[in-house]
């Protein structure tokens, strides 16, 4: 795709999301045209005063051809969502990410794919309930999708590889990095059979408004949600959210009524 470093260097600037990536994809030939636009044609795009000032601040300090050289030596590659191994079920989401970073390999078997999601603060309970679920489901086939966390995610992520099985982590942040870091050497793992994806662009540092956003691709890259252990507010509860308003099935573990940890799943 003759287009590609465009896509990429205008997913490195603020503001640009969903809405205004199709603003500019419906005004201009191509995102060179919109690279090259003027402020009056970007305004004539439909983006706002403070957008167009940003995109002017930000364009003569990205070079696109470079951020694709930085995409090869980091072993990354960036699909649009023009492109045709770009996830389809990702697609049918009310916003999903222009660009999706990959580190490793999509394929067609994660057309069936559970988000596998839950507490960093994971009970012996939660970690035996995770960890049969998940090699079960694993042994199907089915292609287990959680967020590189602490705790129930770690759990999903480490059991499917050990039941042979394909597993994706959606991170929150560039894919040049792990958090947390004393998971780098299950992230590497992961990559040799699956994938690591994220929306954002190298050397995005984790943040913690990045963390809720993200939620919304795991449970829209998925089949269904399987909740084990959350509390009400957490991280799990937010991915539970989104898949409902995506439609999408959502499967919860019960657990003991005085338990903190399932407060949210029961």
């Amino acid at each position: 795709m003759d287009d590609l470093k465009y896509w990429v260097a205008f997913s490195r600037i603020p503001l640009l999301g969903t809405a205004r990536f199709q603003l500019l994809e419906g005004y201009f030939p191509s995102l060179r045209d919109a690279w090259q636009a003027s402020a009056h044609d970007l305004k004539a795009a439909g983006l706002d005063s403070k957008t167009v000032t940003t995109v002017q601040a930000r364009r003569g300090k990205i070079e696109p051809d470079e951020e694709l050289s930085r995409l090869e030596s980091a072993g990354v590659s960036a699909l649009t969502w023009r492109d045709s191994g770009y996830p389809a079920r990702l697609k049918e989401i009310p916003d999903p990410p222009p660009v999706l970073y990959v580190r490793g390999s999509l394929t067609s078997e994660d057309e069936r794919s559970i988000a596998v999601v839950g507490t960093r603060k994971a009970t012996a309970y939660g970690r035996e309930a995770v960890s049969t679920l998940t090699a079960d489901l694993a042994s199907r086939r089915i292609t287990i999708v959680s967020g590189l966390a602490r705790g129930i995610d770690t759990e999903a992520h480490r059991t499917a590889l050990e039941a042979g099985g394909r597993t994706i982590a959606v991170l929150a942040h560039g894919l040049d990095s792990v958090y947390p870091p004393e998971n780098s050497n299950l992230a590497r793992q992961i990559t040799e059979t699956g994938a690591l994806i994220s929306e954002h662009a190298l050397g995005m540092r984790p943040n913690p408004h990045y963390f809720p956003r993200r939620t919304r691709l795991m449970s829209g890259i998925s089949l269904g949600t399987l909740a084990v252990e959350a509390g009400p507010g957490s991280g799990a509860f937010w991915t539970v959210r989104h898949a409902l308003e995506q439609n999408r099935e959502v499967f919860c573990v019960p657990g003991s009524i005085f338990s903190p940890a399932s407060l949210g799943t029961n």
